[in-house]
């Protein structure tokens, strides 16, 4: 885990002091200095990269947190019974119960402490289904929150210090789109009121490209990692870009600060209190490749984390005991994705979350032109279904995710856009396959075409009817939300019968590691007895999830990531946690 050790008198060009010191800047990290900050304390927050926000900036943003303020403040309180009815349901019997209850307890806690006392505000989403809507316990909306879009030109000069969101989700040069631009994007050519909007979105963008490199209206995660790190940049909190910790200071047996390195010169971080990993955890770790995605040899794996997040601060804790916890069921959280070529040369893998796979005309096969999972699941448990077909042998990669002309034209295929988009430079890049006949594009794809042919008919079959007897696509609330709601009967089905034909091949990959070092429902890292090491704790994805390796709905990784920094801060300060 990135070659680190730690020891007892490491030696440093300088030195400062501070209460505690903060080992990344994603949303666990600020959120923990910004409330240490609040109780009274001085962090310092360190990042080895040349911007904070991690990996927060460049995900969705959601915020699972069941009894969030603004569900209890709507009259949507629900039993905490049922929540952990789903938790359990989705674990069995790996998940920590402990966890989850001051994850319970101190969720909605935090959510109120941080929109009171600093610039992260959120919204909720009244619908928003849990992954796995049928299951005893789900719920249906409200557990959700998202960051509220944020002005990026309130950054000022530390606007270029933000980390900037993956290229391949905006548009004309830096532009970003939320889920609440989706709708009426979709609907701008029907809608005048929809069109009216997206006119508004584009006039402020080519106004910012006049004083800027990209668009400063910020939205998702890099919304929530703007507002963060505006609250800690405000409050004058110290945050250190491009340093790297390279070793904990050790004394008298307890953790006492970091020792990190920037352009080769070393510097002493001294903590009063305590250290907190908060570095994004381990998925591009050196030597742990195949402890994250045992498939990786197999297949090819790639991740959407940014490639800081190399498991080094994860790695410090090591000669302390700290140690990753082996007992989830995934050790990744999995997405699907297709690889874009570049004009450089070589690819940069692009998820296919939620945007596409869902929409009615749209189906994935293998290579024996067979269906193999319910398009319309999650991410994760598309990339699940995509490694265990064939009864776990599963057969060599390639699959593909194939719509008609009407459904690419509607909703895009990966990272090609919809409506008026041009083709011509993915078809020639040969990111994506176009034929005229089911059989033409099975023979470009160079799988099987009488099972794509059977394939197409079945499918084509069931969805004139409105039900997928093969997988279920289309079957839960969870689904329906992801597919198209002006299509019926099924706002997930809808033959593929308008040629021509297209494909992206897919691959499995991830979007971080669930698996992280072992601590207490404290946030405290644990060593090998189970006993916490006096002064280290852990956040975000350098714990290990409390979910277990399972994926329970949006906004599963940033609501503990929030919540167990909280938690921590508060640890820190000596107010409980």
């Amino acid at each position: 885990m990135g070659g680190v050790s730690g020891g007892s008198r490491p030696a440093a060009a300088a030195e400062s002091l501070h209460d505690l010191v903060v080992v990344g800047s994603g949303a666990a990290g600020m959120a923990c200095a910004i409330v240490a900050h609040e109780l009274g304390l001085q962090p310092v927050v360190l990042e080895k990269a040349p911007w904070f926000g991690g990996s927060t900036a460049l995900s969705g943003g959601a915020t699972w947190i069941p009894n969030n303020p603004h569900q209890v403040a709507a009259g949507r309180a629900e039993s905490r019974a049922a929540v952990l009815a789903y938790l359990r349901g989705e674990t069995g019997n790996r998940g920590s119960e402990a966890h989850w209850e001051a994850f319970l307890d101190k969720g909605p806690e935090m959510v109120a402490f941080l929109e009171a006392r600093s610039e992260l505000k959120f919204s909720v989403r009244p619908v928003a289904p849990d992954y796995h809507s049928d299951r005893e316990g789900a719920g249906l909306g409200w557990r959700v929150l998202d960051p509220l879009d944020y002005d990026g030109r309130r950054l000022g000069a530390d606007f270029d210090r933000l980390r900037p969101p993956v290229p391949e989700f905006t548009i004309l040069g830096g532009m970003m789109v939320g889920r609440q631009d989706l709708p009426h994007l979709f609907a701008m050519t029907r809608s005048l009121r929809s069109a009216r909007h997206v006119a508004g979105i584009l006039a402020r963008h080519l106004a910012d490209r006049l004083g800027h490199r990209r668009g400063t209206r910020l939205v998702m995660g890099n919304a929530m990692a703007a507002r963060l790190g505006h609250s800690l940049l405000a409050r004058g909190i110290p945050l250190e870009l491009e340093t790297a910790a390279v070793e904990l200071l050790v004394e008298q047996g307890r953790v006492a600060g970091v020792v990190a390195e920037r352009q080769g010169r070393r510097r002493l971080f001294r903590a009063r209190r305590g250290v907190v990993l908060a570095g994004g955890g381990i998925p591009h770790a050196p030597g742990l490749a195949g402890q994250i995605a045992p498939h990786r040899d197999l297949r090819g794996h790639w991740s959407m984390s940014p490639a800081h997040n190399s498991g080094d601060s994860v790695g410090l804790a090591a000669p302390l005991g700290g140690h990753l916890l082996e007992s989830n069921s995934d050790n990744g959280f999995w997405t699907p994705v297709s690889l874009l070529p570049q004009p450089g040369g070589g690819v940069r893998p692009f998820p296919h979350l939620f945007l596409d796979r869902a929409k009615p005309g749209v189906v994935a096969v293998d290579r024996s032109g067979r269906r193999f999972v319910n398009e319309a699941a999650s991410y994760h448990d598309f990339v699940r279904g995509l490694l265990g077909r064939d009864g776990g042998r599963g057969s060599e990669p390639p699959v593909w995710l194939v719509a008609d002309h009407r459904a690419i034209r509607r909703y895009g295929l990966g990272a090609v856009r919809p409506f008026l988009a041009a083709l011509g430079r993915h078809l020639r890049s040969g990111y994506l396959k176009r034929a005229d006949t089911p059989e033409a594009l099975a023979a470009a794809l160079g799988i099987d075409a009488g099972g794509l042919r059977e394939t197409l008919a079945a499918f084509n079959r069931d969805a004139a009817a409105g039900e997928d007897r093969a997988f279920g696509k289309g079957s839960t609330a969870y689904n329906r939300y992801l597919g198209d709601p002006e299509n019926r009967p099924n706002p997930c089905l809808r033959p593929l019968d308008r040629p021509p034909f297209y494909a992206i091949q897919l691959h499995p990959g991830d979007i971080g590691a669930s698996m992280g070092l072992e601590t207490d429902p404290q946030a405290r890292v644990l060593d090998g007895e189970g006993r916490p090491i006096p002064g280290l704790y852990a956040c975000g994805n350098d714990a290990n999830s409390i979910m277990a390796g399972a994926y329970p709905g949006a906004g599963i990784t940033l609501g503990p990531a929030l919540t167990f920094g909280y938690i921590a801060a508060r640890q820190l300060a000596g107010d409980g946690g």
